[in-house]
């Protein structure tokens, strides 16, 4: 069934209101909004659209052809069949100019509002789905409880800026549409002695992460467009019909959105190294939570082109999946295997993790989450997240099933009071800004550091008792650790080998294990080391760089991933908090 949008009222404060527009006034105009959490967006000047499972249709339900719906058209069909039956995608078609000329825009199609029948739903889970899409939303200017004097603050650029909206955060009903949510509209909007729909159609400019946008949507990757957007060299990426190979792939695995994009730029830069790679997309749009999936799937997939016995076979794929999607992860693998050994390999692979309920269908791992989530809720973070974290070793090793959660709770059961050591590994190279990160944690109860170590010897730069000062610093560690509390291990910890001496000693101790992972780009790395008071020579600081191979996601308990201006960004292993930027998620 198709359904007219309804009509926006203005806020009492707009000054765009026409003659035949709806204004909210009266002493309760507001009241639905107040004392609400509301989120104000960007209001976009192009036309009204509403997508479906199996068509659209702009404001007007009988809405005829023009050239300037083609396009969106085309978005439909690559993403309607994620759309459920009976839901429904509010947004603003903006492939023509109208009054405002946008030479920046993420794609021509931003999604406003998800509607399931008459439910709209919250805004958080709609721009989740909506990235699922493949489909932007507008810019948020402002959230936080309702306030008119804040909103009537806001600046915007009418030359550039058409109004905004204010929503409540909460969804809300179709009958409650008119109380929910208000726009404001700059005077004098329509500035064009002509209709848009009677004039030439001139489309509005797209900016430099519309590749990744088009990619999220289901579109042909465009390779030179996709190495601009994150800054890669156009010479070390991929052969495009080797990336369209894996985009093949990827779809006909039935996976979409941000996975797609993950899978797609991991083909397009799996010539560099990994840590530059992770480095660089989490410097640029692409952001932490796709930088750390894309260089988990550059690690990760050679692994399937070998061969691997086949009693630890699913024990090592439930690992993985604690990184990447197995869909995509054998997607790459075998879209880029050389070798006829290699891409066998690849195909028994697939057949074992198909076998085994990790292809496909529902994500068992994920099952296994959402039904501990109840269970484990009155727990503390750590205690809870080390519960899970038990739970996925539980599953992997065959012990527990995926579909049965009190197996789980029995299994995790002896960490429920989290009465365990805590240990904090920091990983990456000088100057990265790990210490830093390190001493501003809250709770610390001991603090290992390697250059401190040096420094007590007589000089930070001495390099020449490195045995011993790693012998001392694993004592202290251990040490610490049998005294209970939260211990943080600073030193770069750049290689699975180097990690593993201190993850040995949080063994020994049952600790809780969280690797805090930073992706700093190189040229920022040199520019810190010219400037910080103990330098490294640059030769070593390079070596470092060549070196460095970031842990996987599920190698830790959980991971953290810090980026340049010393914030996490994005997490992994954790029971409760989602991964940013993805319904679908990773654990």
């Amino acid at each position: 069934m198709r359904v007219h949008y309804p009509r926006t009222p203005h806020l009492p404060w707009s000054p765009g209101v026409a003659a035949d527009d709806l204004r909210a006034v009266g002493p309760t105009a507001l009241a639905g909004l107040a004392g609400r959490e509301v989120v104000v967006t960007e209001k976009l000047d192009g036309e009204n659209t509403t997508l479906y499972a199996d068509g659209l249709h702009a404001r007007s339900l009988d809405s005829a052809h023009h050239p300037s719906r083609a396009w969106v058209k085309g978005l439909q069909g690559r993403i309607g069949a994620g759309i459920p039956a009976g839901w429904r995608v509010c947004g603003e078609n903006l492939y023509a100019r109208h009054s405002i000329p946008y030479e920046d825009l993420d794609s021509w199609f931003y999604g406003f509002s998800v509607w399931d029948g008459d439910q709209c739903m919250d805004w958080d889970r709609t721009v989740r789905f909506l990235r699922g899409l493949g489909v932007p939303t507008p810019r948020v200017l402002w959230r936080g409880t309702f306030d008119e004097r804040a909103l009537r603050r806001l600046k915007l650029d009418t030359a550039r800026q058409e109004g905004y909206v204010v929503r409540t955060v909460a969804g809300f009903t179709r009958e409650e549409f008119g109380r929910s949510l208000a726009k404001w509209v700059r005077g004098g909007h329509v500035q064009t002695s002509t209709h848009w729909m009677f004039a030439q159609v001139v489309p509005n400019g797209l900016g430099p992460a519309a590749p990744l946008w088009a990619v999220r949507a289901g579109a042909e990757a465009d390779v030179a467009g996709l190495a601009a957007a994150v800054g890669a060299d156009a010479a070390h990426t991929a052969d495009p019909a080797e990336v369209a190979d894996v985009a093949a792939r990827i779809d006909g695995a039935g996976r979409t959105g941000e996975d797609r994009l993950a899978g797609v730029l991991a083909a397009v830069l799996h010539r560099e190294p990994r840590a530059r790679v992770a480095a660089r997309l989490a410097a640029g749009p692409a952001g932490m939570a796709l930088a750390r999936r894309v260089s988990d799937l550059l690690g990760l997939y050679p692994y399937l082109q070998r061969p691997f016995p086949d009693a630890d076979r699913r024990a090592g794929l439930v690992r993985m999946a604690a990184a990447a999607d197995l869909g995509v992860l054998h997607a790459l693998a075998g879209a880029l295997a050389d070798e006829p050994q290699a891409r066998e390999c690849v195909e028994w692979s697939a057949l074992c993790a198909e076998e085994a309920g990790l292809l496909g269908g529902a994500d068992p791992l994920e099952s296994l989450r959402a039904g501990l989530r109840e269970p484990l809720a009155a727990l503390g973070a750590d205690a809870a997240d080390r519960c899970w974290a038990e739970a996925r070793r539980a599953f992997a090793q065959g012990r527990i099933s995926g579909s049965v959660v009190e197996e789980a709770v029995a299994a995790t059961w002896q960490w429920r009071e989290g009465t365990f050591p805590r240990l904090v590994q920091l990983c990456g190279p000088s100057g990265s800004g790990k210490s830093t990160f390190g001493r501003g944690l809250p709770g610390v109860d001991a603090y290992v550091s390697l250059d401190d170590l040096r420094t007590a010897r007589g000089s930070r730069a001495d390099q020449r008792s490195n045995t011993e000062v790693l012998s001392e610093g694993l004592d202290l560690l251990e040490a610490a650790l049998a005294r209970g509390g939260t211990v943080v291990w600073d030193a770069t910890s750049l290689t699975d080998q180097q990690r593993g001496l201190a993850g040995s000693v949080a063994r020994r101790r049952d600790a809780l294990v969280t690797h805090a992972v930073v992706l700093v780009e190189e040229t920022e790395l040199a520019r810190r080391n010219a400037v910080r008071p103990h330098p490294v020579p640059p030769p070593v600081l390079a070596s470092q760089v060549h070196r460095f191979s970031p842990p996987y996601a599920g190698q830790a308990h959980r991971t953290w991933y810090i980026g340049a201006a010393g914030d996490i960004e994005d997490t992994a292993g954790g029971l409760t908090a989602a991964p940013a930027g993805t319904e679908r998620g990773r654990y």
